[in-house]
């Protein structure tokens, strides 16, 4: 059935539609940029990067818990379908990324691909823009880190491992359920569960470092699936694995609950009152440093789950040696080449 419009109001725009009847389909709309800037520069420690790349805004997999829906609010569109449906394609990324990175002063910093979209979406495939940013890291030996949920990586491979020969390469696979259906529900448009598990075998079996991002982990939801994930995972090839909890920021919140309920009507209810227990009775944290954790006991069993099962199946293993038993619980701190760590 195809989505219809359904933004919540843009807190930067005076004006909002209301529709009386029934809203209208929702098309694709593709805009063509040229950037002034494409090198992103991180300051938040809930995250292990300083550099990132995102050759698109917007997102067609349309993951309904995606916490960068509001990015798209600063062009005056909406966090909803417009995050879905209107992409923005930054044409010029690739000139930008190589006038940048070849300066005198570039010090050949890791860059990760994406950060708020995913940089193999569908529209990558005609597009090639981030192949095409990978081909300018290739250039020089620049160290890369993807998390994607899309299998396109695949095509990649060659240039990845053009890199790989020189600089550190860590693909992550982003799996937040256990089987199709349940990602359908929530995730519409991104590559099935099953394609991101022969993804992961296929970075594997090129040799080049892959692992597992569980993110978000759903509570009430998504969380029980865990051990699942990391087995298969395991199996199919990755050696590191990291988690999220879900971040709801402002007008992605009522997004997510929109979609949560029309997808899992009777388990709505459990899964915001199990975020709250997490939260210290809040839905979101926007505290810098705790924004992808969770707080009291329930937290600490799906941490604890979450650490077992990486264990069991020799994930993050190189981190553990490093630091300890309990110092590599496989949260995002840390670092995407060496493998998440814990603060």
């Amino acid at each position: 059935m195809p989505e219809r419009v359904s933004n919540p109001p843009n807190p930067w725009v005076d004006g909002h539609v209301e529709w009386l009847g029934e809203p209208p389909e929702v098309e694709l709309k593709v805009y063509e940029e040229e950037s002034a800037s494409i090198l992103s520069t991180n300051e938040s420690p809930d995250l292990p990067f300083s550099y990132s790349v995102n050759p698109f805004r917007g997102c067609f997999h349309g993951c309904a818990y995606c916490y960068a829906r509001r990015t798209h609010e600063y062009l005056d569109f909406g966090a909803g379908t417009d995050f879905d449906r209107r992409i923005v394609v930054k044409v010029n990324a690739p000139e930008l990324l190589r006038d940048r990175i070849v300066r005198p002063d570039w010090e050949r910093e890791p860059i990760i691909f994406s950060g708020v979209t995913d940089c193999y979406q569908p529209l990558e495939a005609s597009y090639e823009v981030t192949r095409e940013c990978l081909e300018v890291c290739a250039s020089i030996g620049n160290p890369v880190g993807i998390v994607t949920k899309g299998a396109l990586v695949r095509r990649d491979i060659d240039v990845l491992q053009e890199i790989a020969d020189r600089a550190p390469v860590r693909i992550y696979v982003s799996i937040p359920f256990a089987d199709d259906e349940a990602g359908r529900k929530l995730e519409p448009h991104a590559t099935t569960i099953t394609q991101r598990f022969r993804t992961i075998e296929a970075l594997a079996d090129a040799g080049l470092a892959v692992g597992v991002a569980v993110a978000p982990i759903i509570p009430g939801l998504s969380d029980s699936d865990v051990p699942d994930i990391l087995r298969r995972a395991a199996d199919r090839g990755a050696d590191h694995a990291f988690y999220t909890l879900l971040r709801l920021p402002g007008t992605v919140e009522p997004v997510f609950r929109e979609r949560l309920r029309e997808a899992y009507p009777d388990r709505a209810d459990k899964v915001f009152s199990q975020l709250r227990q997490m939260r210290d009775g809040e839905v979101n944290n926007t505290e810098f440093g705790d924004r992808m954790e969770g707080k009291g006991a329930r937290w600490q069993t799906t941490r604890s789950l979450f650490e077992l099962h990486c264990r069991r199946h020799d994930l993050n293993a190189t981190d553990r040696a490093q630091v300890g038993e309990m110092g590599a619980a496989g949260s995002l701190q840390g670092d995407l080449f060496d493998g998440p760590q814990t603060n």
